[in-house]
């Protein structure tokens, strides 16, 4: 069955039988922080299907890939720093766009866009009034 296909939340038992690990490994792995499941009012570990396939990602790491588990935790950490990172310049571009379309949407009075070196902002430089009456 493939990890897509895991659908609720599991007892470490069965987390540990449809990845192949034993139920002591899956405690290592959420004390060391590598997948933390949820836990029940009593305190037993519950594993979704998220829980899973990084358990098979672990285990595909180590097994396959000769990777310890300090250099798996490291690996997972950045990943989910990249992915961070990725949801925010996502988010940051859209902003960006709405930013341009007010800019182009909002008639022109004589103002520039202009580049400030050093930044990211975007900004409408417009003359002064006094400065547009000198000329």
């Amino acid at each position: 069955m493939a990890a897509d296909n895991y659908q609720g939340h599991y007892v470490i038992s069965v987390a540990a039988e449809l990845t192949g690990m034993h139920a002591q490994t899956l405690r290592t792995y959420d004390r060391m922080g590598l997948v933390s499941p949820a836990r029940t009012p009593g305190g037993g570990r519950r594993y979704s299907g998220r829980d899973i396939k990084m358990l098979q990602h672990i285990q595909r790491l180590s097994q396959e890939e000769g990777v310890n588990l300090a250099g798996i935790k490291t690996i997972m950490e950045l990943t989910s720093q990249i992915e961070d990172l990725e949801r925010e310049l996502k988010e940051l571009r859209e902003h960006n766009e709405q930013l341009r379309q007010r800019l182009r949407a909002k008639p022109r009075s004589g103002g520039e866009l202009v580049h400030v070196p050093r930044s990211t902002a975007v900004v409408a430089w417009e003359p002064s009034v006094r400065r547009r009456l000198n000329r």
